[in-house]
């Protein structure tokens, strides 16, 4: 189909690179899929990746929220890779939403879909 978005790729500006993939590594809980000059991709579905680049002045601006399965077990993962989050919020339409800023303070959100 002419016209049809197929795929989101997605950047996030960081301010050092090596603390960056550490961090993100932690996040997706695996090394990134790709290194492509300075940007570093993570494939996080079939047709989604997220992709961080050094770009310090910008850093900290970045905004992504990605939806997830298994919010709580997620959240227990992720303490322990040291990576902490703000309270989880329950919107009224029973999605639960919480922020994992980055190191730079970009703000990582997950979204956890209400069970149908």
């Amino acid at each position: 189909m002419q016209g049809t978005i197929t795929h989101l790729i997605a950047g996030v500006p960081v301010s050092e690179l090596g603390a960056a993939i550490d961090w993100y590594t932690r996040l997706f809980g695996r090394p990134p899929d790709l290194r492509a000059g300075e940007e570093i991709l993570w494939d996080i579905d079939e047709h989604a990746t997220l992709f961080i680049e050094p770009d310090a002045a910008r850093a900290g601006a970045g905004r992504v929220t990605l939806a997830v399965a298994g919010l709580d077990a997620l959240l227990e993962r992720l303490a322990t890779e040291g990576i902490e989050h703000e309270p989880i919020e329950t919107y009224s339409n029973g999605v639960r939403h919480v922020k994992i800023p980055d190191p730079d303070g970009n703000a990582i959100a997950l979204a956890e879909l209400p069970q149908s």
